[in-house]
């Protein structure tokens, strides 16, 4: 498949992928800006950007499972790369340190979840 095929751009507030929905992609930032973010009927809650280099739908592609969190265009001419499973495992199996990549960014992204939920809890 040509990596042309791969790439796709989104606008200011174009959704990428829902929350609740499944997906077997990851994508990666190639140029603008991604939030995620919790989206509900109090408005939208964003939860990190993420900019040119960084991932995300990480989680889906792992396990399978549906989308936790929203993704939203955040500026003009947003590109971004689509990793379907099966060359996701073929990275993981061949390259080492795409591998280590994705796991230091889960491990840091749950770091940063407990630390927020911990706060929230000690809070009187």
């Amino acid at each position: 498949m040509a990596i042309e095929k791969c790439i796709n751009e989104f606008d200011v507030n174009d959704v990428i992928f829902e929350e609740g929905s499944t997906g077997r992609e990851l994508f990666v930032v190639l140029e603008g800006q991604v939030e995620i973010a919790k989206v509900g009927s109090a408005g939208k809650t964003v939860i990190v950007t993420l900019g040119k280099g960084e991932f995300f739908g990480e989680m889906a592609v792992i396990d399978g499972s549906s989308r936790s969190a929203t993704a939203i265009a955040a500026a003009p001419h947003t590109r971004v790369m689509r990793i379907n499973h099966a060359r996701f495992v073929y990275l993981v199996s061949q390259q080492p340190a795409f591998a280590l990549m994705i796991m230091d960014a889960l491990s840091k992204r749950l770091r940063a979840s407990n630390a927020v939920n911990f706060k929230a809890a000690a809070a009187p």
